[in-house]
């Protein structure tokens, strides 16, 4: 066994009884005594409190409450655990409060050198994401709740950036986060279908009571993938879209998500892509706009006269107010 899972097996034992000598644990163990006082005092220098008695009916023990305190983690999982947790709560992670009672639980127990050094690496990382309201929280956690109970819910949903909304009863198969943005996915009752809504647009929410059972196997992050990504799996109705430009700007236009996956070739300053047609004429020209002069369509043409479109439409747009 490795020094971590030893230390891992006394800490247990430790925890099993009410206390124990070094001679028990070394033959429980079978291993040198020495060797056990060793990792006592490993464990100690980590921040778990063992009390050594002495005497006829001495050993070791463990406080009362670190029965309720967190696993021994080294250095680099207790700064793993904090920097994933600044990640979650930038991401609107629903139980964001719990989250930090369990990082201050970990620095609570961990010890000196330790708790510097995690405030260092702490303070030398941040994470820039669009923060969610508390009223997206309350929701995200309702939701969250329904996921892991299999509760069907009675919602109310804005569509689009209007203002109506419908009534849907949803079994809540998963909760995704993808892009900023927080949906749930599951069977809608009026669609008669397995759906992704945004949490951020529905607008009210009850449990009706009901239970579902969820499919076997069933990924709610693979179908919001599949939902939003093109779909490049019959080549015969897929179109032919090259692009030239500047190195750097084909470099990052390769690797955007929408594009990453119909990419069929690429030299340095040309790249060749596979695409549906409806997403080359609708969504790709938007994403085109970003780059401006850095790149040239070279075909199809279609995607040129649709790009002459998009941007006549914003010149007059903007021409018509700057002549007010």
């Amino acid at each position: 066994m490795s020094k971590a899972d030893n230390m891992l097996s006394i800490l247990w034992m430790l925890k099993s009884r009410k206390r124990m000598t070094a001679k028990q644990l070394a033959e429980k163990l079978e291993m040198n005594i020495r060797t056990v006082y060793r990792y006592i005092d490993a464990l100690c220098a980590s921040g778990v409190p063992i009390v050594s008695d002495s005497g006829h009916n001495g050993g070791y023990s463990l406080l009362g409450q670190f029965n309720e305190a967190p696993l021994v983690f080294d250095l680099d999982e207790q700064k793993a655990l904090i920097h994933a947790a600044q990640f979650a709560q930038e991401a609107g992670y629903p139980y964001g409060e719990k989250l930090n009672q369990a990082i201050a639980k970990l620095k609570m127990y961990t010890n000196q050198e330790q708790l510097h050094q995690i405030n260092l690496h702490e303070k030398g990382l941040d994470v820039i994401l669009p923060q969610a309201d508390a009223a997206q929280v309350s929701m995200l956690q309702e939701v969250e709740v329904a996921v892991a109970q299999s509760s069907t819910l009675h919602i109310e949903y804005q569509k689009g950036y209007g203002t109506s909304t419908e009534t849907r009863h949803l079994d809540p198969y998963g909760l995704v986060s993808w892009k900023s943005k927080w949906y749930v996915v599951g069977y809608c009752h009026l669609r008669g279908e397995v759906r992704s809504f945004r949490i951020d647009r529905i607008r009210s929410i009850v449990s009706t009571g009901g239970t579902f059972e969820k499919p076997a196997d069933f990924s709610a992050r693979q179908f919001l993938l599949s939902s939003v990504m093109p779909n490049n799996e019959k080549p015969e109705e897929l179109i032919s879209v090259k692009i030239s430009g500047k190195e750097q700007a084909l470099n990052d236009l390769c690797g955007h998500w929408f594009l990453i996956h119909g990419l069929v070739d690429r030299t340095r300053l040309e790249a060749h892509f596979k695409l549906e047609e409806k997403m080359v004429l609708n969504q790709l020209p938007v994403i085109l706009l970003n780059y401006g002069r850095s790149i040239q369509i070279q075909e199809p043409q279609a995607l040129k006269r649709r790009m002459v479109e998009v941007t006549k439409k914003l010149y007059e747009q903007y021409a018509a107010q700057v002549n007010d």
